[in-house]
């Protein structure tokens, strides 16, 4: 069974994602593929040419802002990121084990790709606990942080998409 594992930015998917590792069960996440992509040498110069840099964190501040961007540097990475989820869940499915893996799409409904899984669960939290996270973790004013959020479909969507919602609000980690 392949399950795929989303939710909002900050709302802690990979929190939820490491549980699963833990316990054992094989996870991937595409946030990992995305970041080797990013530095491939043929993505680094198409991505130069677009932003004028090749530095994450200021690209990140520029596609929060600017859909026309935004779509541009997903129209470079996410055929890539999707080829080598499908080769790495091809790689699982090569031995005929009954095997589950938990795969942390971040923008799996955005990107259309409900059908490579079995189920999907879908992580969440208040919207002001996620401000708060991702103002803490990404070193954000709550104006940026509050655009990255709206830059996504919303929670409430992705949970009535959802198999299983896992609420990520309390003060207690997973």
């Amino acid at each position: 069974m392949i399950i795929g594992l989303t939710g909002g930015i900050a709302s802690g998917k990979t929190t939820v994602l490491n549980q699963f590792r833990k316990l054992g069960i094989k996870t991937i996440s595409c946030d990992e593929i995305a970041k080797k992509i990013f530095y491939k040498k043929n993505i680094g110069i198409k991505i130069k040419k677009i932003f004028g840099i090749l530095d994450r964190k200021k690209i990140a501040k520029i596609i929060f802002s600017d859909f026309t961007k935004r779509k541009q540097l997903e129209k470079i990475t996410h055929p890539l990121i999707i080829k080598e989820l499908k080769k790495q869940l091809k790689s699982l499915t090569t031995y005929h084990l009954p095997l589950t893996a938990v795969v942390d799409v971040p923008l799996l409904f955005e990107a259309r790709l409900e059908k490579m899984f079995d189920k999907i669960i879908v992580v969440y939290c208040k919207k002001n606990q996620q401000i708060s996270r991702l103002m803490k973790r990404d070193k954000l004013t709550k104006s940026e942080a509050t655009k990255r959020i709206a830059s996504q479909m919303s929670l409430s969507k992705k949970i009535k998409l959802a198999d299983f919602v896992l609420r990520n609000d309390q003060r207690k980690s997973l």
